[in-house]
C-alpha cells in the first residue's frame, strides 16, 4: 500500500488527530476509517433509491422526487423554526 499526502489546514489536521486519538486511532487509521464508511454521492443515491422501493413494498409509500423535495423543505423550515434562540 503506497501513503499519499494531503495539505489541509494546521487546525484540520490537530482537530482530526485529537478525534482520532479519542477514538484510539492513530490520524492514519482513522482517515483510513473514515475513507472506508464515507458514501459517495452515487452510492448514496443507490441507498436512497433502494430505501425507497422498500418503503414502497411495505407500505406502499410512492411519493413522486417533487413531493420528496416539499417534505424536505418543511422539515428545514419547522428545524429552522425550532433552532432559534
Amino acid at each position: 500500500m503506497s501513503d499519499a499526502n494531503v495539505r489541509i489546514p494546521e487546525e484540520a489536521k490537530d482537530r482530526l488527530a485529537a478525534i482520532a486519538a479519542a477514538e484510539g486511532l492513530s490520524l492514519r487509521a482513522y482517515l483510513a476509517r473514515l475513507a472506508e464508511t464515507m458514501l459517495t454521492p452515487a452510492e448514496r443515491v443507490e441507498r436512497a433509491e433502494k430505501a425507497r422501493a422498500a418503503l414502497r413494498a411495505w407500505n406502499g409509500n410512492a411519493s413522486t422526487l417533487a413531493e420528496q423535495s416539499a417534505l424536505d423543505d418543511e422539515l428545514d423550515r419547522r428545524l429552522a423554526r425550532v433552532q432559534r434562540p
